[in-house]
């Protein structure tokens, strides 16, 4: 079916143009103009506030039908379909991405990357190959599987303050995600998953996930929060600031590991962190070391014994406290000494102030020692380069197993017992106990830039099913569609 334009109803709002997967529609003399690269995938039509773009029953003159998704693009010699992987040549449609084979040591027979797809179900995966391995004869299954259930979990190595937990994340004012709970001081992010694949904005959440995986950069907002510009391998940019630097550990675990290199240069330390402070003179390890508590108090909520939790905020260590001075809430003069020396830094090192107390009781700002200022830098020489990371999550059902085996169920179980290795993109991916096969993979170790999606919209992801032959014949495997690992080769 092609797909036309009403000039009347459309109004020259450009959505369609930025939603295109193809790049096939310029906004001329405010008006959407198709031009020849356009596929029918009817993205368009699904965008369109207006319902100025519409399918019609005509069949596009000179192209070929794409049958490797319910899309069914119909491409122009020379071009490519919307999901970017089949391109027509001389009238024949072809994956533009040789087959990637033996990309990964100890990994499957070939990976899936470039594999292509078979649909619907019921036909073998694209390739199913056989040869021997010490000893014992392998076959390895492959499919670049369409995904509607499917994501990436991102994890950001930062202190700065993102947004709240379930805050929604979004992507050119369309939501993308959400923020999840934190890790060990590192922001979680929840991108995709198949109620926003499915949803209204579904085409932008699959291009963000892919081109997450995929390591590509991406600038993304958090409601109420942060604007966020982050590409995998690389230090998150937090509203304009590179953050390079991870936390070492919690405020009291900081004191914990520095309690003695601290007591030799201050009487008290506050490490102020977003989830727990530490007080240096109060807590155990300050006990060790030799020190009682010195009268301060920290402007946090107690905890328990030199721990308090800090406030959420966009000041020091990710906490609401921007002003150092008021990390310091009072000193009992009962307990201090006058003379004191108090130091305010936090658990990545990148900032810090010294304070004394004189015989009022109050608190002066005093320029940083040599020994405070390397007693700082020992905690930040502590901690690890802050990047950004990504795991893809995904579900294989459909004809990620059906393509596998007329039994699906029996792929599954062979999965769950170790009989049947899953790959993602020759990278070994982890199934999550319980029901189905829902996995998750490191996407650095995947084969590059291995993510695609098309236009239902849902991601592709490519998957490997690697297991010995007398299994694959056991779960009634597609035993005709076996071709020999040189013959694919050649």
């Amino acid at each position: 079916m092609t797909v036309v334009i009403n000039q009347e109803l459309c109004k020259g709002c450009g959505i369609c143009s930025r939603e295109c997967p193809n790049q096939a529609i310029l906004i001329e003399n405010k008006k959407a103009v198709l031009q020849s690269n356009c596929t029918s995938c009817g993205v368009c039509t699904k965008v369109c506030p207006f319902q100025a773009a519409v399918k019609n029953t005509d069949i596009k003159e000179g192209a070929v039908k794409c049958a490797s998704c319910p899309v069914q693009c119909e491409i122009l010699v020379g071009y490519s379909g919307a999901c970017q992987r089949y391109h027509n040549v001389e009238g024949k449609l072809v994956r533009n991405r040789e087959l990637v084979a033996n990309a990964i040591e100890n990994g499957p027979l070939i990976t899936a990357v470039g594999a292509g797809t078979t649909y619907p179900c019921c036909r073998p995966a694209p390739h199913i190959v056989q040869d021997t391995v010490n000893g014992v004869e392998v076959v390895t299954v492959v499919t670049e599987a369409p995904l509607s259930y499917s994501g990436a979990k991102v994890k950001i190595d930062t202190n700065l303050f993102i947004g709240e937990e379930g805050a929604k994340v979004k992507r050119n004012g369309k939501v993308v995600g959400m923020v999840d709970t934190e890790e060990y001081g590192s922001k979680m992010l929840s991108i995709g998953g198949a109620n926003l694949l499915t949803g209204k904005d579904g085409f932008i959440v699959a291009r963000t996930v892919v081109e997450i995986c995929n390591g590509q950069r991406v600038t993304l907002k958090v409601d109420e929060g942060s604007t966020l510009e982050l590409q995998v391998g690389y230090a998150p940019i937090v509203n304009g600031v590179e953050d390079t630097k991870m936390r070492v550990g919690c405020g009291s675990a900081t004191i914990g590991m520095f309690a003695g290199k601290l007591s030799e240069v201050v009487d008290e330390a506050i490490i102020l962190d977003h989830h727990v402070v530490g007080l240096l003179s109060e807590h155990l390890a300050g006990e060790v070391v030799g020190l009682s508590w010195s009268g301060v108090v920290p402007n946090a909520r107690r905890s328990t014994r030199g721990r308090y939790f800090g406030e959420h905020g966009k000041g020091w260590g990710g906490t609401d406290i921007e002003n150092p001075r008021d990390a310091i809430q009072s000193v009992d003069m009962s307990i201090a000494k006058p003379g004191i020396k108090i130091l305010v830094t936090e658990t990545t090192g990148q900032k810090g102030a010294l304070f004394q107390v004189d015989e009022k009781g109050n608190v002066h700002e005093i320029p940083m020692t040599p020994e405070v200022k390397a007693a700082v830098d020992h905690i930040a020489a502590n901690c690890e380069n802050s990047r950004v990371s990504a795991l893809y999550v995904g579900g294989t059902g459909g004809s990620a197993r059906a393509g596998v085996a007329t039994n699906p169920i029996k792929v599954t179980q062979a999965v769950h017992s170790g009989d049947a290795r899953m790959t993602i993109g020759g990278a070994e991916a982890y199934v999550l106990p319980g029901g189905g096969i829902n996995f998750m993979v490191d996407v650095e170790k995947v084969v590059p830039q291995a993510f695609t999606w098309v236009p239902t919209p849902a991601t592709v992801a490519p998957v490997e099913y690697t297991m010995p032959l007398e299994k694959y014949k056991e779960i009634g495997g597609h035993i005709q569609a076996i071709k020999k690992l040189s013959e694919l080769k050649k």
